[in-house]
């Protein structure tokens, strides 16, 4: 994968995320929980990436993991800077190997908005303090530069420059999450992590920052990975979505390709659960048997198969690779071509 798409911001090549379980009195290592299990994909520059899932799938943990925000257990994180002064792009930087003291410069151009507004953000610092720490940490701004580089953020997400005086309890769900998205642009970076960013706000609320977000994203030149476990929202937003289930990406492909014909069971199951605006609609849930399995001892084979309503022997026996059908639709799935799997209701 490495090297082959011009458009590459970040290619993340075979990431893997284990956390330890750990029993008795020596705490001895007894098994792994099996988070992130070799993931690849790669994040193209200016395109909203959609990473989605039931809850529990990974996704969290593979987005803290690309920004080293998490430790990865194995694999690379090719981050590609863009072009040097004489042009010629240079050699990316493999964020995995870095040290923390050659990773803080890049935390510049590496940022995250986090799920939840009201634990993320430090109730004893001010809005001017929490947006223009950035600016601090990495010697951007100070005094009455740092001031004013905080009043032209909060303007560019719709709030007021009196409100840099204020602490985030005397704030709405909606308002902090635009602080947070303020702190996120301080440093001006190239690639933003949303992670669930809207899933803890009312639906109106939601539609706001959605906006918002793509309104920025068109003005500063950004890129996003969104996290979210809401195909309706991610439909909207993203430029291709990737699916993923039990730490691993089953299905990867442009939004239209995705909803209009998707490849995967799972994908066509998840489908099948967005709500329908339309009451009078029929309904067709694909109820899937059973619970997730247990990332710590997960199935042989295709992950998916003792819920999969199509599974036959090869899935319990073999594990099937991300190959692409075509148009850079990726599938994990055994059976892609052959089955005929119902397509997603698109979002309005």
């Amino acid at each position: 994968m490495s090297g082959r798409d011009p458009l590459a911001l970040l290619e993340v090549l075979h990431l893997t995320k284990f956390f330890p379980v750990r029993k008795g009195l020596l705490k001895r290592v007894v098994a792994q929980v099996r988070a992130v299990d070799d993931v690849s994909l790669i994040v193209r520059s200016g395109e909203t990436l959609g990473l989605v899932g039931e809850s529990g799938c990974g996704k969290t943990t593979a987005g803290r993991a690309m920004l080293r925000l998490i430790e990865p257990t194995a694999g690379k994180l090719l981050f590609h800077r863009g072009a040097s002064d004489n042009g010629v792009p240079p050699e990316p930087v493999d964020l995995a190997k870095l040290s923390a003291a050659e990773l803080k410069p890049l935390r510049r151009e590496l940022q995250i908005i986090f799920q939840d507004p009201y634990s993320s953000l430090n109730p004893r610092m001010t809005v001017r303090e929490i947006v223009g720490e950035p600016l601090l940490v990495q010697h951007i701004a100070h005094g009455t530069e740092l001031t004013d580089r905080v009043c032209s953020l909060l303007d560019s997400v719709g709030m007021k420059p009196e409100h840099m005086r204020r602490y985030p309890h005397e704030f709405s769900g909606g308002q902090r999450q635009r602080i947070m998205v303020a702190r996120a642009l301080a440093l001006g970076p190239k690639l933003v992590v949303a992670d669930e960013p809207v899933s803890a706000l009312d639906v109106s609320i939601q539609a706001q920052v959605i906006n918002l977000l793509e309104d920025l994203q068109q003005e500063f030149g950004l890129t996003y990975l969104f996290i979210t476990h809401d195909l309706s929202v991610v439909n909207h937003i993203s430029d291709r979505i990737a699916v993923m289930y039990l730490g691993k990406i089953v299905e990867l492909a442009q939004t239209d390709a995705l909803f209009g014909e998707p490849r995967h069971p799972y994908t066509e199951a998840l489908m099948s659960a967005v709500p329908v605006p339309d009451p009078d609609q029929p309904r067709n849930r694909i109820l899937l048997q059973g619970d997730v399995p247990n990332p710590v001892n997960p199935p042989s084979g295709c992950h998916f198969h003792p819920r999969c309503r199509y599974a036959q022997g090869l899935c319990a026996s073999d594990a099937p690779s991300l190959r692409d059908l075509g148009g850079g639709h990726l599938v994990a799935c055994h059976f892609a071509e052959t089955l005929a799997l119902r397509p997603g209701v698109a979002s309005s």
